[in-house]
């Protein structure tokens, strides 16, 4: 068997760029996978001539490529979980199958969540802002003990599971929040279903989400939650944007709701500058840089090749998504 891939090599709405190297790609795949037919495209109007008789597609099918694509199968994201838009009623309801990228970003994204807990639990947020203004204070007050502490993982894929079993090796008690697993991974204490996030956030000293993107999680963390935390506990967001009201979250630390917070990932991105977020007082802001780190470029590649020889040999393919779901 061999089949069509199309590579959409173009700005696109809800996906980010293309690696430097994609332009070797179709000679890579033929050395592997004889007879394969690779095309780069490098504009929309590329995509609209290819997509027509293509098998598959790296990167994103916009609705419009969709009706056009005849003999499409497989459309591989080249992100974990892309921006709300992705996933459209004709794609969700189709026979396609999607898959993504999720596993890739693991050990980048845990260290940077570990940096926000150790931040946290040392003072940090508190000393940081006084040495930018000359100021001696040794007054934080008594710093989190990380063995009689407690911490929230809401979303336990790859990142999440990862996270907690960091966490474990610095004597944290570890509670996942995941409506897909039932077995705890290394270093989780307890499994919560997402029905159950409410009870069990009081409990936090720490409260992490890592979750996607989806219709059920938008606006996820919003005042209602945040009340539900202990006044001294700290909240740390890495996975979209969409599911933490920003406002919300602002009102939360301004009422002294939580302690702390820690963002990589934001509602509207770039943060505005005249956001009251930027000058809040216990607040840490990264910009959605937590993911970065070397190999993922290759890793993207490998998991895309691997697939590729999945799909031409008929057999199951990694990191099947739930349309349904986003993810």
């Amino acid at each position: 068997m061999s089949f069509k891939l199309v590579i959409t090599k173009y700005e696109c709405p809800h996906i980010e760029a293309m690696p430097d190297d994609v332009d070797n790609w179709p000679y890579e795949l033929k050395n592997i996978i004889p007879g394969i037919n690779v095309k780069v495209c490098k504009s929309r109007n590329d995509a609209l001539k290819e997509i027509v008789d293509a098998d598959a597609v790296y990167g994103e099918v916009e609705k419009e490529l969709f009706e056009k694509a005849a003999s499409l199968k497989w459309i591989c994201c080249s992100q974990a979980g892309p921006k709300a838009g992705y996933y459209y009623p004709e794609l969700i309801q189709s026979n396609v199958t999607i898959t993504n990228t999720r596993g890739i970003f693991n050990d980048h994204i845990s260290a940077h969540i570990m940096s926000f807990i150790l931040l946290f639990a040392r003072g940090l947020h508190y000393y940081l802002p006084n040495q930018l203004k000359s100021v001696w204070d040794p007054n934080f007050g008594i710093s989190t003990y990380l063995p009689e502490a407690t911490v929230i993982i809401v979303g336990l894929g790859g990142i999440g599971a990862r996270t907690g079993y960091l966490c474990s090796q610095f004597g944290l008690k570890v509670i996942g929040v995941d409506p897909r697993v039932s077995k705890a991974p290394e270093g989780i204490n307890t499994i919560c279903s997402d029905d159950e996030l409410d009870a069990v956030l009081s409990q936090g000293d720490f409260v992490v989400s890592t979750v996607p993107e989806t219709p059920k999680t938008q606006k996820l963390f919003s005042l209602g939650k945040f009340k539900l935390m202990k006044p001294s506990a700290y909240f740390i967001n890495i996975g979209r944007g969409a599911t933490v009201s920003l406002d919300d979250l602002h009102i939360a630390l301004e009422s002294k709701a939580i302690a702390g917070a820690a963002l990589d990932v934001f509602e509207q991105e770039p943060l505005p500058n005249n956001h009251p977020l930027w000058k809040q007082k216990g607040m840490i802001i990264t910009p959605h840089v937590a993911a970065d780190g070397p190999f993922l470029d290759q890793r993207r590649k490998d998991l895309l090749f691997d697939n590729c020889l999945n799909f031409n040999k008929k057999t199951k393919l990694n990191n099947v998504v739930d349309k349904n779901q986003w993810f």
